[in-house]
């Protein structure tokens, strides 16, 4: 018997149709196309999965600081418009976690282990 590699993304719920993954160096320029994004994603139409989550994938951050924490934050905001849905970040850079904590977000932002 074999086993294969699970499909999707690793650490992303694969019963969340929402995915957003969000990798390099981000700056504060980043954060209205990151935003577009996932108003474009979340946007109401015939295909629209449902779902009350939207997975945020921060593996492959470099140097996270506060323009992240902006990010982070903003998108959060644009989940919770569109019908009340959750961000949960998955995969979060210890640096960042720590961020949160500090800026006060990690209380209203779910931070998945």
């Amino acid at each position: 018997m074999s086993s294969g590699r699970p499909a999707g993304l690793p650490g992303v719920d694969a019963t969340a149709p929402y995915a957003l993954v969000v990798t390099g160096r981000i700056t504060r320029a980043d954060v209205p196309a990151l935003c577009a994004e996932l108003e474009a994603m979340l946007a109401p139409g015939p295909e629209a999965p449902g779902g009350a989550v939207v997975d945020c994938d921060l593996a492959g951050v470099v140097r996270p600081d506060l323009a992240v924490v902006e990010a982070v934050a903003r998108l959060s905001v644009i989940a919770r418009r569109a019908g009340g849905r959750t961000l949960r970040l998955r995969r979060t850079p210890p640096e960042l976690a720590a961020l949160l904590d500090l800026v006060g977000l990690a209380d209203v932002i779910t931070v998945a282990e």
